[in-house]
C-alpha cells in the first residue's frame, strides 16, 4: 500500500470475528418460543477454581472454566424467572422513533473550565465494546448506541442499521426505554450470534441500575426484540460471540470498587456463575475478540479513586476466558489483587501520571496494541498540559512493549478507534483536534497514520472542521466495511444540545445519520465541512 492510499483511507477492512463458549447440554428439549425474562442475581465469586466432571455436564474437564455451573430456566443458582406477566422497568414492546438522536449528557463535576465530561454521548463509553458490527450476510451494519427523546435528557437504548445495499440507513429502534435515566452509563452494547439473531446488551449502573439482555426476534432484523434476562449488577458490558461457540461476556461490579468479570454462556440464555478476572482499587477496561483470543486493556484506581486512574495492564485468554496469560503468554492467575503483575505494561503511577483508555486490537497474528491518553491532571482546561495520545504495540520478537506519541488534544476524554489496516498502514481516527468548546470533552475529527507499525505518526487528514459542536467517541465496527467505518456523536460540551450521529468511510468521507425518517429508511445526509 503506498502513502497516498493509506492517508486517504480512514479506517481498517477488519477481520473481527467474536468468539465464546462451547455448547451446553443441561436440557434435553428445546426451551419454548415464548420465554419468560430471567432475572439474575449475580454476586462476587471467589477465585475462579476447576470444577470435577460430574453430571449434568457433559462436557470433558478440559471445556470448563471458572465456578461453570450454569444458569437455566427454574434453575435455583443465581436466577429466578421473572413472573408471568412481568416486565422490568422500561421493558415495553419495541417502537421506532422517526430519526436519530442521541443523548446529551455532563457528569455534574464542575471545575474552572467546565464539567469533568460533558456533550453528545451516544456512542459512549470505551468500556462500551462492540457499539457496531457489520454482517456480510445481510450486507448491514447494525450498531446501537443511547438515543434521546429530541428536545430532552431521556435515555433510549436503541439499535439502528445502515442498509449497504440500498445506501440508506433504517429507521431506529427502541430496544429499552430508560425512563427516568439520563446517563450514558447505561447505553447498550452489540452481539451477532451465528444464527443471525442480534443480542443487546443494556448496561446497568453501579448496584443501584439492573442491565438486560435482548434479542432480537428476528435473524439481521432491528424491528423487533426481546427480553431474554435482567441482570442486577451489569456495567459496562463487553459481549463476544463465536459460532459453536457462544459467549464470552466481560464486564464490571461494582464490588469493591469497578471490578472486572467475566461471564460465559452458550446460548445467551445460560450462564456460567460470574468469575472475578481482575480487582485492586477498581479499574476501566476495554476488550477485543478475534480467532478464539480475547484481550482486555485496563487501568487501575487507587484507592478506588477514579480521579486517580493511573498505569496500563494487559491480559489475554486464548481458551476463552478459561486462563489467562500476558501478552507473552505467561499464565497470570487471576483474579489479580496487586497492582504489580506481569500483566503491567508500563507503570505511569510512578510518574504521577493518569491513564484514560480508549481502544484495543489485534493484529492478525494475535498481538496487541492500545490506544489511550495520558495526562497529568483529572480536571478539563489547560491545567498540566498536554493531553497526550499514545500507542502502546506487544513486540513477539522482542517480548516486550513499544510505547509511542501520536497526538496532543485539549481534554482527558477526548476518544478515537485505532485501526491495524496491513503492516504498512495503523490509523486512528479521533477528535484530535481542538472543537468549538474548547475546553470540552471532544473536538473535530482527524485521521493519523503509521507506516511503520505505530513507532511513529502523522496526520493525514482532517474529516471535520468548523463544527457548532464538540464530535467524539469514535467507535470502530467489528468487520468494518469500508462505507461504515467508524460511527461517533457530536454535542455542545457547555450547555445542552441536539445531539447527531455521524459515520465516515474508508476514505474519508463523512454522513450524518438521518434525523428525520418518514418511511422504513432514508439516506444520509452529506457532512459538508465549513471552509
Amino acid at each position: 500500500m503506498n502513502t497516498k492510499q493509506c492517508g486517504r483511507n480512514a479506517g481498517e477492512s477488519g477481520s473481527q470475528r467474536q468468539e465464546g463458549m462451547p455448547r451446553h447440554r443441561w436440557t434435553t428439549s428445546p426451551l419454548p418460543t415464548a420465554r419468560p425474562a430471567m432475572r439474575l442475581n449475580l454476586r462476587p465469586t471467589t477465585s475462579p477454581r476447576q470444577l470435577p466432571c460430574a453430571p449434568p455436564i457433559e462436557w470433558p474437564c478440559s471445556l470448563l472454566w471458572g465456578r461453570a455451573r450454569w444458569v437455566v430456566m427454574g434453575a435455583v443458582l443465581l436466577a429466578t424467572v421473572v413472573a408471568a406477566g412481568h416486565r422490568a422497568a422500561g421493558a415495553e414492546p419495541s417502537r421506532k422513533m422517526g430519526g436519530y438522536h442521541g443523548i446529551w449528557f455532563e457528569l455534574g463535576e464542575k471545575t474552572e473550565f467546565g464539567d469533568k465530561y460533558s456533550g453528545g454521548l451516544a456512542t459512549y463509553t470505551t468500556s462500551h465494546v462492540p457499539m457496531a458490527i457489520y454482517s456480510a450476510e445481510a450486507k448491514k451494519t447494525f450498531f446501537v448506541y443511547g438515543g434521546a427523546i429530541p428536545g430532552k435528557r431521556h435515555l433510549l437504548a436503541m439499535a439502528g442499521a445502515f442498509d449497504h445495499v440500498s445506501g440508506r440507513a433504517l429507521r431506529p429502534t427502541v430496544v429499552h426505554d430508560k425512563k427516568s435515566v439520563d446517563d450514558p452509563h447505561d447505553n447498550p452494547s452489540l452481539a451477532i450470534t451465528d444464527d443471525g439473531h442480534l443480542w443487546v446488551f443494556v448496561a446497568g449502573r453501579a448496584n443501584i441500575r439492573p442491565g438486560y439482555i435482548y434479542r432480537s426476534r428476528k435473524p439481521y432484523d432491528i424491528d423487533e426484540f426481546e427480553l431474554i434476562a435482567e441482570h442486577a449488577r451489569m456495567a459496562y458490558p463487553q459481549p463476544w460471540y463465536e459460532p459453536g461457540k457462544g459467549f464470552l461476556f466481560l464486564f464490571t461490579m461494582y464490588t469493591k470498587g469497578r471490578e472486572g468479570y467475566a461471564m460465559a454462556s452458550p446460548d445467551g440464555r445460560q450462564w456460567s456463575e460470574p468469575a472475578k478476572i481482575v480487582g485492586f482499587g477498581g479499574h476501566y477496561q476495554t476488550s477485543f475478540a478475534r480467532d478464539g483470543r480475547v484481550i482486555t486493556a485496563f487501568n487501575y484506581h487507587p484507592g478506588g479513586v477514579v480521579n486517580k486512574r493511573t498505569n496500563l495492564y494487559l491480559l489475554r485468554s486464548d481458551d476463552w476466558g478459561r486462563t489467562w496469560t500476558n501478552a507473552d503468554g505467561q499464565l497470570v492467575p487471576t483474579p489479580l489483587a496487586q497492582k504489580k503483575n506481569p500483566a503491567l505494561i508500563h507503570d505511569y503511577e510512578a510518574e504521577k501520571k493518569l491513564v484514560y483508555i480508549q481502544d484495543a486490537v489485534m493484529d492478525p497474528q494475535g498481538n496487541p496494541a492500545v490506544l489511550y491518553v495520558v495526562s497529568g491532571d483529572w480536571r478539563p482546561g489547560p491545567l498540566d498540559e498536554p493531553r497526550t495520545w499514545h500507542v502502546a504495540r506487544w513486540l513477539p520478537e522482542k517480548r516486550s512493549w513499544q510505547i509511542a506519541p501520536v497526538a496532543t488534544s485539549t481534554h482527558n476524554y477526548d476518544v478515537g478507534a485505532l485501526y491495524l489496516e496491513s503492516d504498512d498502514c495503523w490509523r486512528i481516527i479521533g477528535p484530535s483536534e481542538a472543537g468549538p468548546q474548547r475546553w470540552g470533552a471532544g473536538g473535530e475529527i482527524a485521521v493519523w497514520t503509521s507506516r511503520d507499525q505505530g513507532r511513529t505518526w502523522a496526520k493525514t487528514r482532517q474529516l471535520t472542521r468548523n463544527s457548532p459542536r464538540n464530535h467524539n467517541y469514535v467507535r470502530r465496527p467489528i468487520d468494518a466495511h469500508e462505507e461504515f467505518y467508524g460511527f461517533w456523536a457530536d454535542g455542545d460540551t457547555d450547555r445542552f444540545s441536539e445531539s447527531i450521529l455521524h459515520f465516515c468511510t474508508k476514505d474519508g468521507r463523512v454522513f450524518t445519520l438521518p434525523r428525520t425518517i418518514e418511511g422504513d429508511s432514508a439516506a444520509p445526509e452529506p457532512y459538508a465541512p465549513a471552509q
